[in-house]
């Protein structure tokens, strides 16, 4: 009898591999950036180059910054770096942000795995981290993939939202050589974990994906409903049909979108933002194409 996750990584497999093989130009593998040695060739400096490649004697000479090309290594290793968090598990049972973020890390897996490629994974709640070794191959990623969809055992509320800041310190230390991470969450998180995303992109090429329901965006008029906080356990008596209580919230919303975007865009990681209704396989070639125009 075929496992849960084996169904799974079937299902991926037939909805995204086989329909991304006709949309991927060449080789796939590569298209996020390796690491590499070689010299290849020289160029002007752009905002998303790392400033470590800046050769300071051409730009010297020149008067304008140049950035080193170095050929890239085939062999890649790839992170993920889940958030499973409380918050995480808001929205519809069957296409919730869990769902969605078990769905684009088995599919992101699969994809790299599928060139030879190693992948390993950090799975994240305040009370429960487990890491799993960078390893390639079908029986790799069916291990992924029971792991990532395997129910966390429900912990204690307590007054604090999830510690990104706490997660992505744990991924910095547990990355040692250059790779490409992958951090996915909802980037909902009481600490500061900009300094640590910045530091984690210094390293590695960081590509952060940010999990989001429409309905945490734009609260529909639900009349009287209870709200309770996933993680903290707060509860609250809302009366949604309240305009002010709506333009208060959307006042709320406004500035924790805005501090939430800028925070990743200072940080240099490469952002990209995926909602619970939206196509998994148009996001996952939106992210690619992004990434081919930043080589280009």
């Amino acid at each position: 009898m075929t496992s849960a996750p084996d169904r799974l990584l079937r299902r991926l497999e037939w909805k995204v591999i086989r329909r991304l093989d006709g949309r991927l130009q060449g080789a796939y593998r590569t298209v996020f950036r390796g690491t590499g040695i070689d010299f290849a060739a020289l160029r002007p400096y752009t905002p998303e180059d790392d400033v470590r490649h800046i050769d300071w004697n051409v730009t010297a000479r020149l008067d304008e910054p140049h950035v080193r090309q170095y050929t890239e290594d085939r062999d890649l290793t790839a992170w993920l770096v889940l958030d499973q968090s409380a918050s995480m598990r808001f929205g519809p049972v069957e296409h919730g942000k869990d769902s969605v973020l078990s769905e684009l890390a088995v599919c992101l897996a699969r994809l790299f795995t599928h060139g030879g490629n190693r992948v390993g994974a950090i799975l994240y709640d305040n009370g429960i981290q487990r890491v799993i070794p960078a390893r390639t191959g079908r029986n790799h990623v069916l291990h992924l993939a029971q792991e990532i969809t395997k129910p966390l055992a429900p912990g204690p509320k307590n007054s604090a939202t999830t510690d990104l800041d706490a997660m992505l310190r744990l991924a910095w230390a547990t990355v040692r050589r250059r790779s490409l991470i992958f951090v996915i969450s909802d980037f909902i998180s009481d600490a500061d974990w900009e300094p640590a995303l910045t530091r984690l992109s210094l390293r590695h090429e960081v590509v952060a994906i940010r999990v989001v329901d429409p309905m945490e965006l734009d609260l529909p008029d639900l009349g009287l409903v209870l709200i309770e906080d996933s993680e903290t356990g707060e509860q609250l008596l809302a009366d949604t049909s309240d305009p002010l209580f709506q333009q208060r919230l959307r006042a709320q919303v406004e500035a924790r979108e805005t501090a939430v975007t800028s925070a990743m865009r200072r940080s240099g990681a490469t952002t990209h933002t995926v909602g619970t209704h939206e196509d998994l396989t148009d996001a996952l070639v939106g992210m690619v194409q992004h990434s081919k125009r930043r080589r280009a």
